[in-house]
């Protein structure tokens, strides 16, 4: 099982974690959309990386309070105190430094850190590059592009045999012509 929020230096970067959905109320409350896995997790970092869709580059900001609400959350920021401040945020992204995340269990992986991995079979044939994932309910698919697009469970031992991030590889048991 993966978890959502390959070679070295993949510790590093911008990982998007949520969205502000829209606004909540007068007082500058954001709806908040999470794609961390279990969605709460996103409300333990101190500070966001908050980028708005068209804009200037990213803000730093501070959550201060939060709560559920529906299947997201509500949160106020430190220094957003109106409706029209928080409306100019509507539509941006929050993201964390990827080296604040914890380290992931063993055999578990950050989805962010399989995206641009190449995918070989267990013969050696080179299938693609990871180039996004998706969840399906029953697992996660690997979005595999290569002389064409594939979608690979990303089910470990069955069909992941091995995810080396050190050498920036996936290796499965899949029929190429599939």
């Amino acid at each position: 099982m993966s978890r959502r929020s390959a070679g070295p230096g993949r510790r590093s970067g911008r990982v998007v974690l949520g969205r502000f959905s829209g606004v909540f109320g007068v007082s500058g409350w954001l709806k908040l959309w999470s794609y961390a896995d279990p969605p709460s997790a996103i409300l333990d970092y101190r500070e966001w990386q908050v980028r708005p869709p068209a804009g200037p580059p990213d803000r730093l900001l501070e959550p201060i309070a939060s709560r559920a609400h529906g299947k997201g959350f509500v949160v106020q920021l430190a220094g957003v105190g109106d409706r029209d401040a928080a409306a100019a945020l509507v539509g941006s992204e929050i993201a964390v430094d990827r080296a604040d995340m914890p380290e992931p269990a063993e055999g578990e992986y950050y989805w962010v850190d399989l995206v641009g991995l190449t995918v070989e079979t267990v013969d050696g044939v080179a299938l693609g590059r990871v180039q996004r994932l998706m969840e399906t309910g029953a697992n996660d698919v690997l979005v595999v592009q290569g002389d064409r697009e594939r979608l690979v469970p990303f089910v470990l031992e069955q069909v992941v045999k091995d995810v080396d991030l050190e050498s920036g590889r996936i290796r499965v048991d899949w029929d190429p012509d599939f």
